[in-house]
């Protein structure tokens, strides 16, 4: 190991460099990406909708679909521009700015972003409509990997812990600045927001495509599905900075 690597290592207590953790978060923002254009894209492609998709996504999706149609090549920025409100709004709740969260937030937002819109433009055009049962329950099993990978994504970021999503960081301060230490307070006081956003985006355009049949999977599952992840995706990958 170089004098550098030995100096990356010892960085926050972390014991991978600083190349090896670029690579596994890489890798999990492209998954997650790709798993949440998943859920958005098959939701859209069955008719009448009934699948849906994790909560934040459904709420993003909503309001891409209120404000521009559901453009896929806008997907992105609705995204990235929720993203960094609920940084801004982490700010308030945490009572004091902390650049390196802050900052961690956007730089999470911006490649992440980038990668839902490269997604949504892809699996928007090589996806047709279904017109068959078959089509239907592939796309059913689609939508629910979808929602394995966000989860195996979760898994992989937070381990590394480099930078978060903005909604991470949310759960995390409600968690222990408001409801003394509580995951189950927080994640439904996290939810929040997003329920905000649906309601805004239903009453401009009355869609309810983006919940159903997969926003149940993910909100059942998909925290079963993170905790598997970190025992079974790459198992040598343990908690850094902590």
């Amino acid at each position: 190991m170089t004098s550098q690597n030995v100096l990356d290592s010892k960085i926050h207590g972390r014991k991978l460099t600083i190349g090896v953790s670029l690579s596994y978060f890489i890798f999990s923002l492209v998954i997650n990406a790709a798993g949440n254009v998943l859920t958005v894209v098959t939701s859209q492609k069955i008719h009448p909708p009934f699948l849906g998709s994790a909560y934040w996504t459904a709420a993003s999706a909503g309001v891409n679909k209120a404000l521009f149609n559901g453009n896929s090549s806008m997907l992105g920025w609705v995204f990235f521009v929720i993203g960094v409100a609920v940084a801004i709004l982490n700010i308030f709740l945490q009572g004091h700015f902390n650049a390196r969260k802050f900052f961690g937030n956007i730089a999470f937002m911006v490649p992440f972003s980038a990668f839902i819109s490269y997604f949504a433009n892809i699996f928007s055009s090589i996806m047709p409509d279904s017109k068959s049962i078959g089509m239907t329950i592939f796309y059913v099993i689609l939508n629910f990997f979808g929602v394995f990978l966000i989860a195996i994504a979760i898994s992989i970021y937070q381990r590394v812990n480099l930078v978060l999503h903005p909604a991470d960081d949310l759960m995390q301060i409600l968690r222990f600045k408001y409801f003394k230490g509580s995951a189950a307070k927080a994640m439904w006081a996290s939810y929040i927001p997003p329920t905000i956003l649906a309601i805004i985006a239903i009453i401009i355009y009355p869609d309810f495509s983006n919940y159903g049949l997969g926003t149940v999977f993910a909100f059942l599952f998909q925290g079963g599905i993170t905790g598997w992840g970190d025992k079974a995706i790459f198992p040598n990958l343990k908690h850094q900075g902590v």
